[in-house]
């Protein structure tokens, strides 16, 4: 199971707010030094540096070898076939729920199945969606596309011009990189635009100023792409004209990490901003003049900042002194813009967290504003509305009680309907609609796909080595004998304040629930459960807490006999990848089988491969002392040849242009080569999720649960 959970942008502007934030490795950043440039500066005593080489023959004959080898030992087997057969047919159903964004008058979907294995862009009415079996009208078929254009693309995405929604820019990448290009479609037509808006294949982006003019951050040749790899300089492209034609509008500096621009369109509120990302959680934010004068929106920098009409909210990750008070971390904070950018600095105070509780997620609607608040990892909603002073607070009408709960505008611009998601481990998701105020109206029901009738739900809590209380959630046989022996599967990731929270997954249920397995994933510091503080417990040289938290569930499932190391097996990818890395060679002893995915390993050379530059922010700076303290985390460098380690799968893919893939390829050289017990796949597609179509990701998937249920149940 992939830990991609927060597709965003780093600069995001949505149909009527502008909210500048950066997502961790979860999130499809852009940029990315090329391959053969990262190969260049290689350690040269490192004796498999050769395998940075992404597209080197030598390389890939490599990769090849080790897919054979690793087919041969868990693909060629009846069971597993039916495994990727059944975890194939879940992503391919057409009873999935297909969730929509409106655009103008239509409900736009992209839908993924076995006919369409790149995907339809397609669209419907509100009423037509409300049927069981909406009659959709398709815009963009992607399969007939690259068939027509000899070509692989994957879908980033559509961003239409409001307020007539006829042209759109349609983002497409390449067997699904990071990297990609940039084309306007008309939606009137239905085509192509002839000689319209084209951004060549590149990590960055370009977003609507009006018919004519758009802001475009790309690789606008040497020199204009970050130290991390991601567009140094944001520029103003008039139709007509060539790109290189383009005004600068803002330039960043080459340790900087990520410049971009946007407008936002909110009739009666429109602005144009300019965010100067210096690193995860650390930005500028500037608005736009109409004479092209950048004014700065003097909020600290640590601060996650969002204008809605007439409204700037601050979500503060540090103490914020202003007015004469002092805001706590975790906040949420709102002014009126134009008062805070004429100097004035009184604020409402919206959320305040506790130790237990944090906030999950703040959604505009026209009027109101949706506040989602975990406590404990549990999800409450409440509704305000602003008023002079306290704003009016109310429930929210309706709200699930069990699970995971999301809330999303329809419409802000207009309505203030919002689109409310709820689900857990073994409760297929639903969809709702609902009115503020109102009941909440079930339009979709996703079908039900594995058996978890004989399933229980519990939390729990570890404690970890330094005393702190580290919930967790386990999903059960609700006839478990505590004997050890219960083949457990522990996921995690613990970072950039990512949260995991309890979510229905066809997979995992029909990969291992239904099979009897017990499955559990940790809250562990470095993600946001608990707000900033959670994260910030686990930065940098404190990184060893995210992993003493994991290794504290693991030893607490084997204490309450749960499971034991011999069927204890855990999994993660991307940061999660380098957690589970650290579990294999930090606490070998605890875990019977091991999964590695994306994962960060070689945490020297990390900010030196793709876009590893970008996450120093997290984890430090290996050119630096930093060094003393990251080298404690560094898989790479912290296996021994001479200890005994479980057996691990390692996986990753060759198109991944943000996890460089030889961190997994040159860890798992080391332990093929010392003899460990140790299997290699490597996707030629799919970019940092894993897999760029339904069959690869079904492939990918049963790869890893045969590999686990092996090992860890004995059969």
């Amino acid at each position: 199971m992939s830990s991609l959970s927060q597709p965003s942008k780093p600069l995001l502007v949505s149909v009527a707010a502008l909210s500048i934030g950066i997502a961790g490795l979860t999130a499809p950043v852009a940029g990315a030094a090329p391959a053969k440039e990262a190969a260049a500066v290689t350690d040269a005593t490192d004796p498999y540096a050769w395998l940075e080489d992404v597209q080197g023959e030598r390389a890939l004959a490599w990769v090849r070898e080790r897919n054979q080898a690793a087919e041969a030992e868990l693909a060629d087997s009846p069971e597993f076939k039916k495994l990727e057969a059944d975890i194939r047919a879940i992503l391919d159903s057409d009873a999935k729920i297909p969730g929509v964004m409106k655009i103008g008058d239509h409900y736009y979907n992209f839908w993924k199945d076995a006919k369409h294995q790149r995907g339809l862009w397609r669209r419907t009415s509100l009423a037509e969606y409300r049927k069981d079996k909406p009659n959709w009208e398709t815009v963009i078929d992607l399969d007939a596309l690259n068939q027509a254009e000899g070509e692989n693309w994957v879908w980033h995405g559509a961003d239409c011009l409001k307020p007539d929604y006829q042209r759109c820019l349609i983002a497409l990448s390449r067997g699904g990189a990071d990297a990609d290009v940039t084309r306007e479609f008309d939606l009137a037509s239905k085509t192509w635009v002839k000689d319209g808006y084209f951004r060549p294949e590149a990590k960055g982006g370009l977003g609507w100023i009006d018919r004519d003019n758009v802001y475009v951050f790309t690789d606008f040749g040497r020199g204009s792409m970050t130290s991390s790899g991601y567009p140094r300089i944001v520029k103003q492209w008039k139709r007509g004209t060539p790109l290189s034609a383009a005004t600068v509008v803002y330039e960043g500096k080459p340790e900087d990490m990520y410049i971009a621009a946007g407008h936002d369109s909110t009739p009666g509120f429109e602005r144009d901003f300019v965010s100067r990302t210096i690193a995860f959680y650390n930005n500028e934010l500037y608005l736009r003049g109409a004479d092209g004068k950048l004014t700065k929106v003097d909020a600290p920098n640590s601060a996650e900042k969002g204008v809605h009409r007439e409204w700037l909210s601050l979500e503060l990750r540090e103490p914020y002194t202003a007015g004469g008070k002092t805001y706590k971390p975790g906040s949420l904070i709102v002014t009126r813009f134009d008062d805070f950018m004429a100097g004035k600095r009184e604020f409402t105070v919206l959320f305040e967290p506790t130790q237990r509780s944090s906030l999950a997620g703040a959604t505009w609607t026209r009027n109101k504003l949706v506040l989602n608040v975990m406590e404990d990892v549990k999800y409450k909603l409440s509704v305000l509305t602003p008023g002079p002073g306290e704003w009016q607070r109310a429930e929210f009408v309706g709200a699930p009680a069990f699970g995971s709960i999301g809330v999303s505008a329809v419409d802000d611009d207009h309505n203030d309907d919002v689109w409310l998601t709820a689900t857990d481990y073994l409760t297929p998701s639903t969809l709702s609609l609902a009115t503020l105020g109102q009941k909440p109206e079930t339009l979709k029901t996703m079908p039900t796909f594995f058996d978890g009738s004989g399933d229980t739900i519990e939390q729990h809590f570890a404690t970890s080595k330094d005393g702190t209380k580290v919930p967790y959630f386990i999903v059960r046989p609700k006839g478990l004998k505590y004997d050890g022996t219960a083949p457990t599967l522990l996921y995690g990731y613990g970072g950039f304040e990512v949260s995991m929270t309890p979510g229905y997954s066809g997979s995992v249920g029909k990969g291992w629930l239904e099979k009897g397995g017990v499955y559990v994933v940790a809250n562990i510091r470095g993600g946001g459960e608990y707000g900033p503080r959670w994260h910030q417990a686990a930065l940098k040289a404190n990184r060893h807490r995210a992993y003493e938290d994991f290794a504290a569930v693991a030893q607490d499932l084997i204490a309450r006999k749960v499971t034991s190391p011999k069927h204890l097996g855990v999994q993660g990818g991307s940061n999660g990848g380098l957690l589970t890395g650290n579990m294999l060679t930090q606490y070998p002893e605890l875990f019977g089988a091991v999964v590695v995915q994306v994962p960060l390993l070689d945490m020297k050379r990390y900010s030196h491969l793709l876009a590893g530059a970008s996450w120093m922010a997290e984890y430090g700076d290996p050119d630096t002392a930093d060094w003393e303290f990251i080298k404690t985390f560094s898989p790479y460098h912290l296996f021994d040849a001479k200890r005994d380690y479980p057996p691990t799968l390692f996986t990753t893919s060759t198109r991944d242009d943000r996890v460089h893939p030889g961190h997994a390829r040159k860890m798992m050289a080391k332990m093929s080569e010392a003899g460990k017990n140790v299997r290699y796949y490597e996707n030629i597609e799919g970019g940092h999720g894993g897999s760029a179509n339904n069959a690869q990701a079904a492939h990918m998937s049963a790869l890893a649960y045969t590999f686990l249920w092996k090992q860890l149940s004995g059969k």
